[in-house]
C-alpha cells in the first residue's frame, strides 16, 4: 500500500566548519553545539538509511550505501522566523508524485531573511494526523530553492518541525531533506507548492541522491 508523506518523514527529526569566531566563550559554546546537533542528526539519518526495516531505499541502493551527500554544516542557515498563525486557513488537497492527495492547512507562515533578502515560506499541518497523539505538534515545512535541479533534487526538500510556543520558529535549514520518491517511486510524495519557492540557493542540508 502506498505512503503518503510526511507521515514517512517523521522518523527523520535529528557555521560552517571553517569559520572562525572571536566572541565571548558562551558565544563558542552555543556554536559547537549547534554544530554537535547537526552531524548528530546526520548520524540519526544514515543509520535509518541503512536500516533494512526503516530505510526508503531499495535493496539494489541499500547494500552498498555508505551515507548521504550533505552540505557543510552551516550555523547561518539556522533561521529564527517571526511566526505568523493563520486559524482560518481552510484544509485542501496537496498534490503529490501520484494520483493521491494528501489533506494539509496552511497553520501559519514564516517570515525571516536568508542570504540578505526577505522571505516566507507556508508552514503545513495534516488534519489527519494530529488525529494521533504522537503527531498532534508536528508541522510540514517543503520548500523550493535555487539549487535544485543542481546540487539538490529538482523538486525540492522537507523541514520537520513542531509547533512553538510563541510568535517566532526556528527553522534549522541543515535538517532539510529529500522526499522519500527520490530514493524510492514506489512512495507518495506532497509536491512543493510554488509558493514555497525560496528565490536564493539553500547551500544546506541533504543533496540530490546519485542512483549511479
Amino acid at each position: 500500500m502506498k505512503q503518503i508523506l510526511p507521515v514517512l518523514f517523521l522518523i527523520f527529526f535529528s557555521c560552517k566548519l571553517e569559520k572562525k569566531y572571536h566572541d565571548k566563550d558562551d558565544k563558542i559554546n552555543y556554536v559547537s553545539s549547534s554544530v554537535s546537533e547537526i552531524l548528530a542528526h546526520r548520524e540519526k539519518l544514515n543509520g535509518e538509511f541503512k536500516n533494512p526495516d526503516t530505510s526508503p531505499l531499495p535493496d539494489r541502493y541499500r547494500k552498498d550505501f555508505e551515507g548521504l551527500d550533505f552540505f557543510a554544516p552551516d550555523t547561518n542557515y539556522i533561521i529564527r522566523a517571526k511566526f505568523e498563525r493563520t486559524p482560518d486557513a481552510v484544509p485542501f488537497l496537496m498534490s503529490t508524485t501520484t494520483d493521491e492527495k494528501s489533506w494539509e492547512v496552511i497553520y501559519g507562515i514564516a517570515h525571516f531573511e536568508l542570504n540578505g533578502l526577505p522571505h516566507k515560506l507556508e508552514i503545513y499541518q495534516s488534519p489527519n494526523l494530529i488525529q494521533q497523539k504522537i503527531y498532534k505538534n508536528y508541522l510540514f515545512l517543503p520548500f523550493l530553492d535555487e539549487t535544485n535541479g543542481e546540487e539538490t533534487y529538482g523538486g525540492g526538500r522537507y523541514i520537520d518541525l513542531t509547533i512553538p510556543d510563541g510568535d517566532s520558529i526556528e527553522i534549522n535549514f541543515n535538517k532539510a531533506y529529500n522526499p522519500y520518491c527520490v530514493y524510492n517511486k514506489k512512495y507518495s510524495c506532497p509536491l512543493v507548492p510554488r509558493q514555497n519557492y525560496l528565490k536564493t540557493r539553500v547551500l544546506a542540508g541533504v543533496k540530490d541522491f546519485n542512483k549511479k
